[in-house]
């Protein structure tokens, strides 16, 4: 591998920066502002040093540990026997050693030290402490870091707490780590064999291939007695770290890391796009039922009127037979003949009663046959509506609403779905929404026949009042016209036209009991379709909007992807 030269390195940084300027934009644009101050801060950090990351749980002997390793013969890193602050220091190279505190957090010390003039080292708070946000201020130094060095007890490096953390360095970060176990020297010889093999052991179960585990005792290195240990930890350092590796090796890390973060994101974006994958197959699937339930109901009413019709026919077909047999020559001459002598009524007098038949017969025949056929057109558009509102109760939730990253986002589709809920219920038990005006004209007359129930639960009743209201009306006026037909008879007439203008007449009721029924109900069900549609308005809003965020977030996760995994590959 051929090392890059500075200006090579210098032109690879300034690019990184740029692409990690990208995805602090796509941070800002998902809104998550704690990942959009990481990548920020790893932004402003690339053009630092190589930074050791000092963690350990509270008592390990961090600071001791910082103060041994830099060597200056003074206490850097304070070393107190509470834990009393909760500001992470950040030791660097000055030429002379001053502090200057950046926030009430970070306390950044300049030392004339030369091992900091390729590494910086951060000394943090401990991971357990009682301490409000150490361990929150702790993490979120720790993506910009380049080496954790993650520091135990020498007598007991087995606390769960100490290795939560670690999970959360690793499995989160893909963060580089060593081990130290610290104060060796309150170890006995046997304790500091099983304590290394059994860190080692733990750290390959956690996925850490060929773990660097250090015993060391900052007592003894700075009293300058014994074996410290810190001879092979130093060593380490110089063959991996400095001798300017540093550099590159941090460019390296700051890639990992940003890809690490891109990542996270890439995460979400997936599950935000299989939320939109699902409630877009949820719509596809409310649109098909309500067309399938829309057509299943239209050949209901096809069925309804052809039984009406049926019954009409029969009637008509009836009376009509009636009234040629009635006005023939012979039943006419008989007639007249029974009439002087007997009780049977004359030809006016039949005319009149079959007028009166035939309207007793349309009316209570056709309003029973009505009854029946409304109930089962009231269950099928029920049915439709039932369908409907289980789907929305049962629409699929894959975002949730504890979501690292998108939480806001599945809590705002949460509220739109919710929303969608009770707007539908609200729908379904509003009487006034299975009233058509245009349909329905005299709505008022619903009013005292629908005390039983109100909603959907109201429509056979609406439809069978309506219904029959229709056919009375059509009937109403094919019985006006013959009777007006049979009130001109005489036996000077002609015969023949009082059956043609009858038989006119029951074809003409015919087509309009026809016309009026299906046309009236099947417009019905496609306003009532139009007007559960109107239901889903701002979830498909919220749909669309999500539609083309995610084209946009993708877009530009893509884009750093692809960047980052080149600059990373011109790194191997």
């Amino acid at each position: 591998m051929t090392p890059l030269l500075d200006a090579d390195l210098q032109a690879t940084r300034a690019r990184l920066e740029e692409i990690i300027k990208n995805l602090h934009e796509l941070t800002l644009r998902i809104g998550h502002e704690e990942m959009a101050n990481t990548v920020s801060d790893l932004r402003n950090r690339i053009f630092e040093p190589f930074m050791f990351v000092i963690v350990g749980e509270v008592k390990a002997g961090k600071s001791s540990f910082v103060n041994a390793l830099l060597d200056t013969g003074q206490e850097i890193a304070k070393a107190a026997p509470q834990p009393m602050t909760d500001t992470i220091q950040q030791i660097i190279y000055g030429e002379e050693h001053r502090e200057v505190m950046v926030n009430p957090f970070l306390k950044k010390i300049f030392l004339p030290v030369e091992i900091l003039k390729e590494i910086a080292i951060v000394d943090t708070p401990g991971t357990n402490t009682i301490v409000e946000h150490h361990q929150e201020i702790t993490e979120q130094f720790i993506p910009a870091s380049d080496l954790i060095v993650f520091v135990f007890e020498a007598k007991n490096p087995y606390r769960q707490s100490a290795w939560d953390f670690f999970k959360y360095i690793h499995g989160d970060w893909r963060k580089k780590t060593i081990f130290v176990l610290q104060q060796k020297d309150l170890a006995s010889e046997n304790e500091l064999t099983t304590n290394l093999g059994g860190v080692a052991e733990k750290a390959i179960k956690e996925g850490i291939e060929a773990p660097k585990v250090f015993a060391v005792s900052a007592k003894l290195e700075q009293e300058k007695t014994g074996d410290s240990g810190f001879g092979p930890l130093r060593e380490y350092i110089s063959q991996n770290i400095t001798g300017g590796k540093a550099p590159r090796l941090k460019l390296g890390n700051s890639i990992i890391t940003a890809e690490t973060i891109n990542e996270k994101i890439a995460d979400g974006l997936l599950l935000r796009r299989r939320q939109f994958e699902a409630d877009t197959e949820f719509r596809r699937e409310i649109e098909e039922t309500l067309t399938e339930q829309t057509a299943q109901s239209k050949k209901q009413v096809d069925l309804m009127v052809e039984n009406i019709l049926l019954t009409y026919d029969n009637i008509t077909r009836t009376r009509l037979e009636e009234l040629r047999s009635g006005l023939s020559m012979f039943g006419l001459v008989k007639r007249s003949f029974a009439s002087t002598f007997g009780s049977t009524p004359n030809a006016e007098d039949w005319l009149s009663n079959l007028a009166s038949g035939l309207e007793e017969e349309l009316n209570g025949k056709l309003k029973a046959r009505l009854n029946e056929n409304v109930v089962d057109l009231a269950e099928s558009i029920q049915q439709m509506v039932k369908m409907i509102d289980l789907k929305i109760r049962n629409s699929e939730t894959i975002l949730k609403n504890d979501h690292e990253l998108f939480s806001d986002i599945a809590e705002r589709r949460e509220n739109v779905l919710r929303d969608l809920q009770d707007q539908f219920n609200r729908f379904v038990s509003n009487t006034e929404n299975f009233t058509d005006e245009s349909i329905f004209a005299d709505r008022g007359n619903l009013t005292p026949n629908i005390a039983a129930g109100g909603g959907i639960a109201a429509l056979g009743v609406i439809l069978a009042t309506v219904t029959t209201g229709s056919v009375f009306d059509i009937t109403g006026g094919i019985l006006t016209t013959v009777g007006l037909l049979f009130a001109g008879f005489s036996t000077r007439g002609k015969r023949r036209r009082i059956v043609d203008g009858f038989e006119a007449e029951i074809a003409v009721g015919r087509n309009k009991l026809s016309a009026e029924l299906e046309d009236k109900l099947k417009a019905y069900i496609e306003s009532l379709r139009k007007k559960i549609e109107a239901n889903f308005g701002r979830f498909d809003e919220n749909l669309k909007r999500e539609e083309n965020t995610l084209l946009i977030l993708e877009g530009s996760h893509q884009e750093i992807r692809e960047e980052l995994t080149v600059m990373g590959a011109a790194m191997k």
